[in-house]
């Protein structure tokens, strides 16, 4: 058996001090300085063996924490680790305390497309930091081999034609997908950044700026079609995920999928990627060609039918500790009073403590979100250059 955590980790616009990401928006060498500190502290305090990063600009930043993380360590744990003088130096407790750091360690950073360095139109891509290394070279998800076509089912009494399509061709971020090796396994670990919920609005040719952008003429219709683009991508993008998350699950791989899904966990997108949950009992339900009112499916076929729900369905790793702890106060998003949690862990059913044929346990889960704030606190600027997101690990025992 081998003890593993995965933290997934939205670090909040990691990029070089004196380069503007977005609009008007830059680190002085002080705040970068200020926010690297933090990040290595961070790092330290969760002491993972695999992080997913979100919200990565550049690669040499982001290795540079890591570096200051692992010298952090390594001076933790010469001073608190006892020397070989030490008769009790085998005690239970400073293996507790050891730091791990990354030495070593494995880094895949995936790079937004759609990033073309041009100052205040930045794009930020993500990444995966392993103790563990990889089994296989990394692979990212964002330009689509073939477009994404989702047609709408025609309402009844209009012509198929009537009914309207939504097509995608590029994710707004990619999706990093690396193998792991766990134990005596290998699990499939994706990472990503899923569209937010900000809304999208197009700005006319010629035009300096989308009019649903200019507050001071407020367009409430055309602010909620701009939800209405964002959510329909961010589902979409959601549907991306779960075909590769099937693809590896249909394989009999074990799966990790984690990251800022920018929506809770029974939104819609968040369904997507874990896929629909079974029916208690289908033997109660019409038939698909039922003729008569008591076509049910059968015994067989209800059993038939579960298993093919559940050996692709994804179950979320704060809420397989919500059950196991009776808690229920973790979050890792805070604005306008609403605590939520919009990052998540989601593992497949070969670490479900119900499933026979499991490969390990989530033995804890744990959150840091006491940076967080809801926007209202004084402080809350000065906290958000850290990270406007919480951490959260899943503690994983695999055999």
């Amino acid at each position: 058996m081998q003890d593993v955590t995965v933290t997934s980790f939205n670090v909040k616009n990691l990029i070089g001090p004196d380069q503007e990401y977005y609009k008007f928006q830059t680190y002085t060498p002080e705040e970068y300085a200020w926010k690297a500190d933090w990040m290595a502290d961070q790092l330290l305090a969760l002491d993972a063996d695999v992080v997913g990063f979100q919200e990565i600009f550049e690669e040499s930043a982001l290795q540079a924490v890591i570096d200051e993380t692992t010298q952090r360590a390594d001076t933790l744990n010469d001073a608190a680790q006892p020397d070989k003088t030490k008769k009790y130096r085998k005690k239970a407790i400073f293996r507790r305390l050891e730091s791990g750091g990354y030495h070593g360690a494995s880094l895949a950073f995936a790079p937004n497309i759609a990033d073309e360095g041009i100052p205040g139109e930045r794009r930020p891509g993500v990444a995966i930091l392993s103790r563990l290394g990889f089994a296989s070279a990394p692979e990212i998800i964002q330009d689509l081999p073939e477009p994404l076509v989702i047609p709408f089912t025609p309402l009844r009494g209009l012509e198929a034609d009537d009914a309207g399509q939504f097509t995608l061709k590029r994710l707004s971020r990619p999706i990093l997908k690396v193998k792991i090796p766990m134990g005596g396994q290998v699990v499939t670990v994706f990472n990503c950044h899923l569209k937010s919920k900000l809304g999208e609005y197009i700005k006319p040719a010629g035009a300096d700026f989308a009019p649903e952008a200019d507050l001071t003429d407020y367009d409430p219709l055309g602010r909620a079609l701009g939800a209405l683009r964002a959510a329909t991508r961010r589902m979409a993008e959601a549907w991306v995920l779960r075909q590769a998350i099937v693809a590896e699950l249909t394989a009999g791989n074990p799966v990790i999928a984690m990251g800022d899904y920018n929506d809770g966990e029974h939104a819609v997108s968040s369904e997507i990627i874990a896929g629909e949950r079974p029916f208690k009992n289908y033997g109660w339900m019409l038939r698909h060609d039922a003729e008569h009112r008591a076509d049910r499916y059968s015994a067989e076929e209800n059993a038939q039918i579960t298993e093919a729900v559940e050996q692709v369905r994804l179950r979320s790793a704060e809420k397989l500790f919500v059950r196991k702890s009776l808690r229920d106060m973790v979050y890792t998003s805070a604005f306008g009073g609403v605590f939520e949690s919009i990052d998540q862990i989601w593992l497949s059913r070969h670490f479900d403590p119900e499933f026979d044929g499991r490969i390990g346990d989530m033995t804890y889960f744990s959150v840091l979100n006491d940076h967080l704030t809801d926007g209202s606190h004084p402080e809350a600027p000065y906290n958000k250059l850290a990270s406007d997101h919480g951490q959260i690990m899943a503690h994983l025992r695999v055999s």
